[in-house]
This record gives C-alpha cells, structure tokens and sequence, in this order.
C-alpha cells in the first residue's frame, strides 16, 4: 500500500481567487492553466497499520499544523472511497521554493490524490483525480492534466473538474519563472481567497470573468500570442488590484516585482514579446515565445534582484513514478 507520483506546478493564465464554496475548494468562475515542467512535486504515500495519526514530511522536515490537516483532508476522502482505515505516511519533495507563489500547493495536492488513490488500490478517472486534489488546493486539480487545462468551476465536489484543451506540444510558449524572492509568503492564499470579497473591486471581476476566459480561450485557438499575452498580463493585474484593496490589504510585490514588470514594457517597445502573470506572490511569471526563451532569460538574469529563473515548458499532468 505504498505509491510514488510526480506533478508540475502551473501558472494559471485566468486566475483562481476567492471561494463560491470554502470547504470543497470551489471557484467562482472557470480558469485556465498551463502546466510547467520545470517545477515539480514528487510524493510518496504509504498506509502503515501502525500509525495512529497521518504524518506529513515536506524536504525532510514534519509538517504540521493547518498544512498537516489539508493533506489528511485528501487522505481522508481516499480513506472514504476506499474503505481503508489505515493512516499513512507522506514525504514530498518540490523541485523549487515552497510556498512562495509558484504553485506548490497545486503540484503537492496533485501529486498526493495521485499516489494516496494508487497506495490505497483505487483506479481513479482523470477527472475524479482532479477533484481529489481540489479538496486540498483549488488549483490543484489543474495540474492533474495535461498540457493547456480548463478547470470548469461547476457547483457540487463532482462537477467541479479540471481537462485538457491542449497537449504540451500545441503550442511553443514558454514561463521564466523569475525568482525575486524565495522566502515563504507572509500571506498564504488561503487567507488571501477568505479576503476576497472584501475588495470593492471584486464584483466588477466577477461580473467580467466569462468574457474574459472566452477571450483567452480564443487567443489559445488560434495562437495569437500577442492578444494572448495582454490578456493575461491585464488579468494577472486585475487579480493583484483585488489583493491591494481587500480588508485588509495584501501586498505581495517588491521592487524587485516592479522592476520585472517595467522591464518587460520596455522590451516590449523594442520588439521582444514578454508578458507577465503572477500569482500569490513576489515572483514574476514571464510568458514569452519559444523562439525568443534564451534573449528573454538573458536580460531577466541581468535584472537587479532576480535571484534565478526557472524554465517552465507546457508539461504533462500529474502521474505515477512507481
């Protein structure tokens, strides 16, 4: 009773933020993702008979706390369908900085309802899997798969599923993940999701969110990476503003953020097309062509405060490894 998966980050280019429901993780609103393969989570998920409480190991360290309870939340909903009781041992890995806006809740909840289903002897759909994941980080049923995904936000635990629209190879774009800063978020985006709504701004947000994924959806069809780029540059904007001007605020950039942001306007005038996205955090997202990775990467490095970027190609989902 013991399984091994793997699962990327993703970097959603229509944003997740704020809950319809709380408990079952459930958005407002559809959104779409690409996942990454340069940022991984690899988790390992044993049921042992003598364990009397689940233990959680993330890079060696115990977690616990609230982290604990949201992965014996998934191990719990496995422990439910399965009709084991046994408690289970858990060790996982990222492949880049924890809890620091790159998505490792979305590739660690992933890589979890992957390898706890396939420890406890289910064989779960795609689309059950990605409900799984949904209960421990919303945008973890994203990266369960592959490629170009839309998670559809639907109303109940079973009509709230994350597809693919497009296989890793549709399209050659890349993310440079910018690294400003590597330190864990003073604000997690579960109490960033709870603020939410005490933005002015966030009815008018909502009100203009089907458009909006309709919009990007048809920049993805038809490879339009310029409208694709402004509209999810303007998205990722619009989702910081709500951050700004909640109750209270949250501001996650540094000057650094600031400093990516102005530069990739400018290149913009010269000709080289980067656009930005970000989520809860510091870093920069930089969104560029494939044919334009290596000049894009080289200025990002120059940058004052850049710490690293890491390469994010368009990824599989989640999967076993053993």
């Amino acid at each position: 009773m013991k399984a091994t998966a793997e699962a990327p980050a993703n970097i959603a280019f229509i944003k997740y933020w704020g809950n319809a429901d709380a408990n079952l993780r459930l958005p407002h609103h559809n959104t779409i993702s690409m996942n990454l393969s340069g940022a991984k989570t690899t988790t390992t998920v044993e049921f042992v008979s003598s364990l009397d409480a689940d233990e959680v190991f993330l890079g060696g360290s115990k977690v616990d706390g609230t982290g604990a309870e949201r992965v014996s939340k998934v191990l719990d909903h496995i422990r439910k369908i399965s009709g084991n009781k046994q408690r289970a041992r858990v060790t996982t890995h990222n492949s880049f900085p924890t809890a620091a806006g790159i998505a490792s809740s979305a590739s660690g909840f992933a890589a979890l309802a992957v390898a706890a289903a396939s420890a406890a002897g289910l064989s779960l759909t795609e689309q059950e899997l990605s409900t799984v994941a949904r209960l421990g980080s919303g945008s973890a049923t994203r990266s369960i798969p592959d490629g170009f995904v839309e998670w559809h936000a639907g109303s109940s635990h079973e009509t709230s599923f994350a597809e693919s629209l497009y296989a890793p190879e549709y399209w050659d774009i890349v993310d440079i993940i910018t690294v400003v800063d590597a330190d864990q978020k003073k604000v997690s985006s579960t109490l960033g999701h709870s603020l939410a709504d005490t933005s002015l701004l966030y009815p008018a947000r909502l009100a203009s969110m089907k458009e909006k994924v309709e919009s990007v959806k048809r920049a993805l069809a038809e490879k339009d990476f310029p409208r694709f780029g402004e509209l999810i540059e303007e998205e990722s904007l619009n989702l910081h503003a709500i951050m700004m001007t909640s109750r209270p605020s949250v501001l996650y950039w540094s000057p650094a953020t600031v400093r990516v942001l102005q530069a990739l306007r400018e290149w913009r005038q010269e000709g080289l097309l980067a656009y930005s996205t970000m989520d809860a955090g510091a870093n920069v997202h930089v969104i560029t062509r494939g044919e334009d990775e290596t000049a894009v990467t080289q200025r990002l490095q120059a940058l004052k405060g850049v710490e690293k970027t890491i390469l994010g190609k368009p990824a599989a989902g989640a999967h076993l490894v053993k």
